[in-house]
């Protein structure tokens, strides 16, 4: 019996990653935030909308990412489409670490930090259970990619 080895993964073009993006905000723009976010399930990573404030512009900053929850927080991965160099978004919120994020059942103020050490390695298996072959797809990567936590801010703040 032979084992097949590990295939490295194929990516869209960058244009047609990019394009699916805007595809993706735009239907949530246009259905007034009817279709677009969904949460989690047991086997599969759910959707949110996290506004951001940018590092430069000081202007507010929205991307739609996938997460999961690890109790109160929401767990997603700062992967720019698997390709390299950090998302606008992970260099936004190491900035500005205070957002907020738009659920499919709510909204809520959060604060984003990196996840590290065991940590990491525990909510990284997390998105092996419900994503794609991530450490497939991180090997396209030539930097680790950051696991970011989003906990939840107490109401006021």
């Amino acid at each position: 019996m032979s084992v097949r080895p590990n295939k490295t993964p194929r990516l869209p073009p960058r244009w047609f990653v990019r394009l699916a993006w805007a595809v993706h905000r735009a239907i949530y723009r246009l259905t007034g935030g009817r279709r677009g976010l969904w949460r989690p399930k047991v086997d599969k990573w759910g959707t949110m909308r996290l506004k951001t404030i940018g590092r430069r512009t000081g202007r507010e900053r929205i991307a739609i990412l996938g997460y999961y929850e690890d109790g109160p927080n929401l767990v997603t991965l700062a992967m720019n489409g698997w390709a390299d160099g950090e998302p606008a978004w992970w260099l936004n919120l190491q900035a500005h670490p205070i957002a907020s994020v738009d659920l499919a059942d709510g909204s809520r103020a959060v604060r984003a930090r990196a996840a590290e050490g065991n940590e990491r390695a525990r909510l990284w298996a997390g998105w092996r259970a419900v994503g794609d072959d991530v450490d497939a797809y991180a090997t396209l990567r030539s930097s680790e990619t950051a696991v970011v936590i989003l906990e939840p801010l107490p109401e006021g703040q």
